[in-house]
């Protein structure tokens, strides 16, 4: 009888990777003025991105919203934060604009990571 060994191509075995650490915001001293700027930061990031429209103001709103009541709740992970928003953002109606929920936690994600100082692209 063969074994499961003998019927599986040879797999190659590759070393385990370090997983990228969480980053973690500083807790919040002032949510609403955190979701002010995210909110102004956003809808820059989504006017410039393609064309200005008018649903860009609800979007970044709601965004922010999320934001700010995710950090009143004491969430600090960015990676947490941004999973509350494409979830929540997911009951948006974003047939009147280019974006979807996932660009607009992407772009926070983004925004967030610029403002720590952190590189977008390696997280260092």
């Amino acid at each position: 009888m063969a074994s499961i060994s003998d019927t599986l191509p040879c797999l190659a075995v590759t070393p385990m990777v370090e997983p990228i650490p969480p980053i973690t915001l500083p807790p919040t001293q002032r949510p609403q003025q955190e979701g002010e700027w995210l909110k102004a930061a956003l809808l820059n990031w989504l006017d410039h991105e393609f064309i200005p429209e008018q649903v860009n103001q609800q979007i970044a709103e709601r965004a922010a919203q999320i934001f700010i009541r995710q950090r009143m709740e004491g969430e600090n992970d960015l990676g947490s934060l941004v999973i509350a928003i494409v979830t929540e953002m997911q009951s948006f109606d974003f047939s009147q604009s280019f974006f979807s929920e996932f660009a607009v936690a992407n772009a926070v994600s983004d925004l967030l990571l610029e403002s720590l100082g952190i590189d977008r692209c390696c997280g260092e």
